[in-house]
C-alpha cells in the first residue's frame, strides 16, 4: 500500500474547524509549507497561535521552509507550460537540490504518522502545494487534496506536466491557451 500524504489549505476557517477536518482524517503531522507562515487577516493561522492549537490537540507542527513558495523563474526556465511566473518559479525551483532534500524531509516526516502539507489558500489548484503533490506523485506516493470536512479527492498530475523518473516538468506547448493563467483549464478540479 503506498504512503499516503495530504494537501490542506487553511483559508479563512476557524481553528476548530481546521483541527475537526485534521481529526476527520487522522492527520497527526502538520507541515507548514508557507514562505512566511504568518497570517494578520487569520491571526489563528499564525505560526506561534497555530503550533499551539495544534500542539494542545495533539498535532506535531513544523515548518518546513525548503518547501515555501515564491520562487523566482530562470529565464532558460522548462517549464513555460505554467503562464503563471509564481508557478514557473515553483517548477523551476523543483528541480534544485534544496527542494529535493525538502521533500525527502517530508516523506520521512510520513512514514512517522499521518501527515499533511499545509498552505494559506483553500484551493489546491491555485497554490504551489499542487506542484510539491505533482512531486509526490512522480515518487509513487497517493496525495488526497482536502478542502473541507466533507470534501476531499486523490491529486491527480496536473495535465500537462511530464514525468522523467522523480522528476516533474511542465513544457511550453502543453497547456491550455484560454486557460484561467494558472497553465490550463483541463485540470479536473478547475472549472473553464
Amino acid at each position: 500500500m503506498p504512503m499516503t500524504i495530504y494537501t490542506i489549505g487553511h483559508g479563512t476557517r476557524p481553528i476548530d474547524e481546521f483541527l475537526a477536518i485534521l481529526d476527520a482524517h487522522g492527520i497527526l503531522h502538520l507541515v507548514d509549507v508557507r514562505t512566511a507562515p504568518g497570517s494578520r487577516r487569520n491571526p489563528q493561522f499564525g505560526k506561534q497561535e497555530l503550533e499551539s492549537a495544534l500542539n494542545d490537540h495533539g498535532v506535531r507542527y513544523t515548518h518546513l521552509s525548503s518547501l515555501g513558495g515564491f520562487r523566482k523563474s530562470q529565464p532558460d526556465s522548462p517549464n513555460c507550460g505554467w503562464r503563471n511566473g509564481a508557478f514557473r518559479g515553483y517548477a523551476d525551483y523543483m528541480a534544485t537540490d534544496e527542494f529535493r532534500v525538502g521533500l525527502e524531509t517530508l516523506l520521512e516526516f510520513a512514514t512517522e504518522s499521518p501527515t499533511a502539507i499545509m498552505c494559506a489558500e483553500a484551493v489546491p489548484w491555485r497554490c504551489h502545494r499542487s506542484l510539491i503533490a505533482d512531486a509526490l506523485l512522480a515518487r509513487g506516493v497517493e496525495v488526497i487534496d482536502v478542502m473541507s470536512l466533507a470534501n476531499s479527492r486523490p491529486h491527480v498530475l496536473t495535465s500537462f506536466a511530464r514525468v522523467d523518473g522523480e522528476r516533474v516538468t511542465y513544457p511550453a506547448g502543453t497547456s491550455d491557451v484560454e486557460g484561467d493563467g494558472l497553465g490550463t483549464t483541463s485540470h479536473p478540479n478547475r472549472s473553464r
